[in-house]
């Protein structure tokens, strides 16, 4: 077990170390907060945009999660209102049993967006593949992305550093222990974004380029 400081010279240095690391700790979520806040819009004042880039958050019985429907309406929103044309819906299909992205597009059909102007992507397995593989692999140049307001900062700053010139639109979100583990959870993942958009590595799955999206477009 560590010794407790014997001196007031020592607490001092302790105390000096402690501001240092939670400085550093918080420096990567003051850089989202700085970066992203600017771009944060509603629904209602989204800048019009060819595509909006919707992010999984998880399905229940192979149907989206209360917080991914959130996220799925106000993207079928935006699309009723004219502010995106098309949508890519971005998700984990890593298994044959789980299928974000077919969920997602299924769900945006009954409400309303037309099957032909949604493409999945079947390898968002996190925030940086789904940006980086939006741009490189789906040609998305400009987009409003859609998200809760926990994440949508770190979504807006790695697609800016994918370089997608992007909004974010942050769905509210209810205050339950989901709510609470994700504002938790984007402290930590703040570091992980931080050194993604520094360093720009390759997804876990680039392939070749789709025009799924230009179609969608015409």
């Amino acid at each position: 077990m560590p010794h407790l400081p014997r001196t007031r010279r020592a607490w001092r240095r302790t105390y000096q170390v402690m501001v240092a690391v939670t400085v550093l700790a918080l420096a990567p979520a003051t850089w989202l907060h700085v970066t992203a806040n600017p771009r944060l819009r509603t629904v209602a004042d989204a800048p019009t945009a060819p595509v909006a880039i919707v992010f999984g958050a998880g399905l229940w019985d192979g149907k989206p999660s209360p917080y991914l429907a959130d996220r799925l309406d106000a993207t079928a929103e935006l699309y009723t209102r004219g502010t995106v044309r098309a949508v890519l819906v971005t998700g984990d299909n890593s298994r044959h049993d789980y299928d974000e992205p077919d969920a997602m597009r299924d769900y945006l059909v009954r409400h309303g967006v037309p099957a032909r102007k949604i493409v999945n992507d079947y390898a968002g397995f996190d925030s940086w593949d789904s940006c980086s593989r939006a741009h490189r692999i789906f040609g998305v140049d400009r987009a409003v992305l859609v998200s809760q307001g926990f994440h949508i900062r770190r979504a807006l700053a790695l697609c800016t550093a994918a370089g997608i010139d992007a909004y974010g639109v942050g769905v509210a979100a209810r205050h339950d222990v989901t709510w609470a583990y994700g504002g938790v959870r984007e402290i930590f993942a703040a570091g992980k974004a931080a050194t993604e958009a520094l360093l720009r590595p390759d997804p876990h799955f680039l392939g070749p380029r789709e025009e799924g999206l230009t179609e969608a477009l015409r």
